[in-house]
């Protein structure tokens, strides 16, 4: 089959032929339709993000995916060849605390992660799977918990959104921060998962929801998704622009890019008592003032929105089936698997919400 590998850091993903298994007796081979190009992607892809980890290269990255269920082992019974399905990048044990506890989204069994090196194959040599999924590739194999279930008519593009942007963002909100309705809240960052955050307070009831960007495209794009108010960051200070327009008043802020300074960001805008959440990958440290904590502010992180995977992503799909959450407007480039480093260029310069590659459609 083919797949865009990846072979060395900051180097151009090239679509090769790979070997791929079929599937062992608790795992699911999956056609894949289309994938969408997420920002974690590219920390990876530019070496990032842990940089330790292209040693064991090549990759095959992707992990935002919706296909068809091609074949199956011998002890899968939730799904079937013929299956719409979505991919988790977070497939679960079942059994481990984490799992027990309803919190699967932090579940590291060796008994699920541990086997995925095996799955694919380039010149003889293991191909490593990004997140247990690899979606950029005509086939996939994850486990069966890796796997759910979609109506046959859910759209292909908008349905892989919901497996990893949409729900981090969307479940940041509701789940991750909770937040009530009548909240003030600022979005800092812009991009598919910002604007998912963005939408998840809408649907919470946010009486003020306040992006910050660079970009002004950015900001009229999160303005269409429920902002109330936007901050230009490149034209002023956000936290004093924040504080000004707030009354310093802020109950939740989420930093959605994965830096430590708009980390520190969101927490210096939160009221005492307030929340910031750090949705984006941040591999540098985030430094906050100890005497800041007297004020019980807290930071928290974010796994994936949160999310109970089987509970929560129908709920996702039946809030898009009543207008209520809008995955079409975040498909922004539609590409053939080949333009996969096209795809992460336009990320870079800030011109999409959302590539998708349609692999399989």
């Amino acid at each position: 089959m083919k797949a865009a590998l990846l072979h060395e850091a900051a180097t151009p993903l090239t679509v090769e032929e790979i070997d791929i298994i079929d599937p062992r007796p608790n795992e699911v081979r999956v056609n894949t339709a289309v994938s969408g190009v997420c920002h974690s992607d590219l920390h990876f892809a530019s070496g990032s993000w842990n940089p330790r980890m292209l040693g064991r290269g090549p990759w095959v990255l992707g992990h935002e995916a919706a296909g068809t269920v091609e074949a199956v082992g011998d002890q899968v019974t939730y799904v079937q060849p013929g299956d719409h399905v979505i991919m988790s990048f977070k497939p679960f044990c079942g059994t481990c605390k984490h799992c027990t506890s309803g919190r699967a989204n932090l579940c590291a069994s060796p008994s699920v992660y541990g086997p995925t090196r095996g799955r694919l194959s380039w010149d003889g040599k293991p191909v490593s799977m990004m997140s247990s999924v690899g979606s950029f590739a005509e086939q996939m194999v994850t486990v069966e918990s890796g796997v759910l279930k979609i109506p046959d008519d859910m759209p292909w593009a908008e349905a892989a959104l919901v497996g990893c942007g949409v729900m981090t963002g969307v479940g940041a909100a509701l789940y991750t921060a909770q937040v009530p309705g009548g909240a003030t809240v600022v979005v800092i960052g812009c991009g598919g998962v910002g604007l998912n955050v963005i939408q998840g307070c809408r649907i919470a009831g946010a009486a003020h929801i306040i992006a910050v960007d660079m970009l002004d495209s950015k900001l009229e794009l999160a303005k269409s998704f429920g902002a109330t108010d936007v901050v230009n960051a490149s034209q002023r200070d956000p936290v004093e622009a924040v504080k000004e327009m707030t009354g310093d008043t802020v109950e939740y802020a989420f930093e959605v890019i994965g830096r430590g300074d708009t980390s520190r960001q969101a927490f210096d805008m939160v009221e005492a008592g307030g929340t910031a959440v750090v949705v984006g990958m941040v591999a540098d440290d985030i430094t906050v003032p100890g005497p800041a904590f007297l004020s019980e502010k807290r930071l928290i992180g974010c796994m994936y929105g949160s999310t109970r995977f089987r509970e929560h992503m129908p709920k996702l799909m039946d809030l898009y089936r009543q207008g209520r959450l809008d995955l079409s407007a975040l498909v922004t480039e539609r590409m053939p698997l080949e333009d996969v480093n096209v795809a992460f260029e336009k990320m870079k310069t800030g011109e999409v919400a959302r590539s998708v590659l349609e692999i399989g459609v």
